[in-house]
């Protein structure tokens, strides 16, 4: 490594990892109980297995994204952390604070707003954390040199802060309560995220292709520009049937058919800039997860995402398993993948040796990437069904969910497979290298700046 404070981004790595293990095994409990509803039902309802399912996911790939700008800030910067020691702090404090909101589920303590379940207190230990962060990266960034992805990074991270204010304003009315509600959580994954994932992505692709900085940096302000011009007026397409007018019916379906671009953009992006290259990257498998990552976000978040966000569609879609399926695919190909890629491409500097495992890790990504797309072609089909014998026939709802019942066992069978992945990935991360020599990548791969 460069500079011996991105060491700290080893510690975050881990504890995202952990949370991610945690997250998965939750995910399969939750997939069992669809097809065996009275599993663990009084232990354990089937609320608090989601609650826990969905709020691991976003405390986690939060910490990758904290791991991963502690780790390339020190090299685009080109000076040491602020305080590692602060950035280690923080860490322990967001930990506690997930295991604390854990533990509160299980004992039926919580709030009601889905994905903002966490205790006020718990809320605001997530707000000291966030500002823990700024001020350690925003320092850091002052003494140091400023790029294009450093600071579209710390706009991302202002924003996530930002934006999650809003979780603590809980007005009465109903209508009112989903518009701020979606001020997090549409404006985190469909606005200030993609911030950072393209700035990740713009890192990684630098690193290991070659390419010229300059144009790397044109294609980051493209992506960038067409993420918050189509992804903030988006957010319309979670206001069709709240209360509010008529007119965003019209707003969100434009602007939520926009948010295919940016993610299209990054497709090209990111193979574009391999071609350019015409490179061989020791470290493939980190190299997969990258273009895996731009071709899993469009189709997920794009693709399957504009399937039901124009309204004469999403009327009847809305709440049926369609949504379940972009929800799995976009997640996991926009946020968890780009997360896998910086912590595969980091890990052999981190522990100080060459590019290992590779074999092992292409297998977890064909694994999970195999998993979740079948994952998300059975929920695609279970919420076609869904629409047209509940919404269309008026048929009842449990007498529906009989019907769909086969394509909940098809879902819990690609869980299987996704969670087989998890843990090659994590064994090929985590477990023993075969090659005890130290990292060295051929200087021609990490560009002079």
């Amino acid at each position: 490594m460069k500079y011996e404070s991105q060491k700290v981004a080893l510690w975050y790595f881990a504890a995202a990892m952990g949370l991610f293990a945690v997250q998965i095994l939750v995910g399969l409990l939750a997939g069992a109980v669809y097809v065996m509803p009275n599993l663990l039902s009084e232990l354990v309802p089937f609320n608090i297995i989601r609650m826990i399912h969905t709020n691991a996911l976003i405390v986690w790939l939060l910490i990758g994204f904290f791991g991963a700008a502690y780790y390339l800030i020190p090299e685009e910067a080109e000076t040491e952390l602020h305080s590692p020691k602060l950035a280690l702090v923080q860490l322990g404090l967001f930990v506690f604070g997930a295991l604390a909101a854990v533990v509160g589920y299980l004992f039926r303590i919580y709030e009601g707003r889905e994905f903002l379940e966490q205790p006020t207190w718990i809320k605001a230990a997530i707000v000291v954390v966030a500002l823990m962060f700024l001020y350690n990266i925003t320092l850091t960034l002052i003494k140091g040199r400023r790029t294009v992805i450093t600071n579209i990074l710390l706009v991302g991270m202002w924003g996530i802060a930002i934006f999650f204010l809003f979780s603590f304003y809980n007005p009465s009315n109903l209508a009112l309560d989903k518009m701020y509600w979606w001020y997090v959580v549409h404006l985190w994954v469909e606005g200030v995220w993609e911030l950072v994932l393209a700035s990740i992505l713009a890192f990684l692709m630098i690193k290991m292709t070659g390419v010229d900085r300059e144009i790397v940096e044109k294609w980051l302000y493209a992506i960038v520009g067409l993420a918050l011009f189509s992804g903030i007026l988006g957010t319309g397409h979670h206001y069709y049937w709240i209360g509010t007018p008529g007119y965003w019916q019209w707003i969100g379906s434009i602007f939520s058919a926009l948010e295919v671009a940016p993610f299209f953009t990054m497709v090209v992006f990111a193979f574009m800039m391999v071609w350019k290259s015409g490179r061989r990257h020791p470290n493939k498998a980190a190299m997969l997860w990258s273009l895996g990552c731009s071709v899993f976000a469009f189709f997920g978040a794009g693709v399957w995402g504009f399937l039901h966000t124009l309204a004469p569609i999403n009327y009847y879609t809305h709440g049926t398993q369609v949504t379940a399926a972009h929800g799995h695919l976009a997640f996991f190909g926009a946020y968890a993948m780009i997360n896998f890629a910086i912590i595969t491409y980091a890990m052999p500097y981190l522990r100080g040796r060459q590019p290992y495992n590779q074999l092992l890790n292409m297998w977890s990504f064909w694994l999970m990437c195999g998993g979740m797309a079948f994952m998300t072609f059975v929920l695609t089909v279970a919420g076609v069904v869904q629409t047209h014998l509940q919404r269309v026939l008026g048929m009842d709802y449990m007498e529906v969910q009989e019907q769909i019942a086969l394509f909940y066992w098809m879902r819990l069978g690609a869980g299987v497979i996704v969670g087989i992945g998890v843990v090659l990935f994590l064994y090929s991360i985590f477990g023993p290298a075969r090659e005890e020599r130290p990292a060295s990548i051929p200087t021609g791969y990490q560009p002079a700046e």
